[in-house]
C-alpha cells in the first residue's frame, strides 16, 4: 500500500516545487564550477525562494525536512541532516569561475555563510552578495525555468547541460567545441571522447529527455578524422501529454512512495 500524504501538504510541496529559478544567461554560460549534485540542488532551491521585486540577497531560513521533502529524500532520516550539513559545508568552501565582458576570469564565492539550528531542524543560508548581478532585477538575457525540472535528476551533468541548453532554447540549435563543453560541465576528467560520450553526455540527455521540460538530441561533427564539435537541437515540450507523462516521471523519482494521479488515471506507470 503506497503512502498518500495529505491533501494541504502535496498542494504545498506541489507549489514549492514549480518555484521559478531565474538566472542571467551570463552566469550560465560562461561559468565553470564543479558543484555534484545535491549541491546544485541546494543553490537551485535558494535561487527559486528570491522574489522578482527583490533588491538584496537576503538570507533564507528554512526546515531541512521541508528541503529534504521537496528534493526527494527520507525526511526522517537523521542521517540526511548530517549529509546536507556535510554538503552545505562543503558548498560554502567551494567557489565559481566567470568570465568577464573583458575576458578576465574571476572566481565568486556561491554562499556567504551556513548557520544550522539542530534544536529545531532548520538551517540558515546566504547567498554571496557578489552573485547580485546574475540573481536580482534581471531585465532581459535571462532564463528561467520551474525547480521541479532538476529535481529528480541524478546526474550532476544532467543539470549543468540543462541549465546550459535552457539557455539557447530560443536558438533551437547550439554548436559546441567538445573540449569547451567538457570544461563547461567539468568532465574534462574523461580522456577519451568514447568515456565522455557514454558516462556524462548520453545519460544527460536522457535525464534531460525524460525529466525536463525540454527534449534534446545532437549530432557529432568530425573535423580530420576526429569528433570536435557537437551540435545540440533544442526543442520546448509543448504537447500537453507528453509534459504530463514528464511530471507523473519526476513524481516517481523524487516521491516512489506515492500513487501519482498518472497511476490513477491511465492505470500504468510511466517508464523513467
Amino acid at each position: 500500500m503506497k503512502k498518500k500524504l495529505k491533501g494541504d501538504m502535496r498542494k504545498e510541496l506541489t507549489e514549492l516545487r514549480c518555484f521559478k529559478v531565474v538566472k542571467s544567461n551570463e552566469i550560465i554560460q560562461k561559468s565553470r564550477f564543479d558543484l555534484h549534485v545535491q549541491e546544485q540542488k541546494i543553490i537551485l532551491y535558494l535561487i527559486s525562494k528570491i522574489k522578482p521585486e527583490d533588491m538584496e540577497l537576503k538570507e533564507h531560513t528554512f526546515e531541512i525536512q521541508d528541503f529534504c521533502r521537496i528534493c526527494g529524500l527520507d525526511e526522517t532520516s537523521g542521517a540526511n541532516y548530517n549529509y546536507i550539513k556535510n554538503t552545505l559545508k562543503g558548498l560554502r568552501d567551494k567557489s565559481i569561475w566567470i568570465t568577464l565582458d573583458n575576458g578576465s576570469e574571476t572566481t565568486l564565492a556561491w554562499i556567504d555563510y551556513v548557520t544550522m539550528h539542530p534544536n529545531s531542524g532548520k538551517v540558515t543560508i546566504k547567498i554571496n552578495d557578489m552573485m547580485k548581478p546574475y540573481l536580482l532585477q534581471l531585465r532581459d538575457h535571462f532564463t528561467q525555468y520551474e525547480l521541479l525540472y532538476i529535481l529528480a535528476m541524478k546526474s550532476q551533468y544532467s543539470l549543468r547541460l540543462y541549465e546550459l541548453l535552457k539557455s539557447y532554447e530560443y536558438q533551437k540549435k547550439k554548436t559546441f567545441d567538445i573540449d569547451e563543453l567538457k570544461k563547461l560541465l567539468s568532465a574534462e576528467n574523461y580522456g577519451l571522447f568514447a568515456d565522455f560520450k557514454k558516462r556524462a553526455l548520453n545519460t544527460a540527455v536522457h535525464e534531460i529527455n525524460a525529466l525536463s521540460d525540454i527534449n534534446v538530441t545532437y549530432e557529432l561533427i568530425k573535423e580530420s578524422r576526429k569528433f570536435t564539435k557537437i551540435e545540440f537541437s533544442i526543442k520546448l515540450k509543448t504537447d500537453t501529454k507528453e509534459r504530463l507523462v514528464t511530471w507523473a516521471k519526476i513524481d516517481k523519482v523524487i516521491a516512489p512512495e506515492e500513487e501519482t494521479w498518472y497511476e490513477r488515471v491511465y492505470n500504468e506507470k510511466p517508464d523513467v
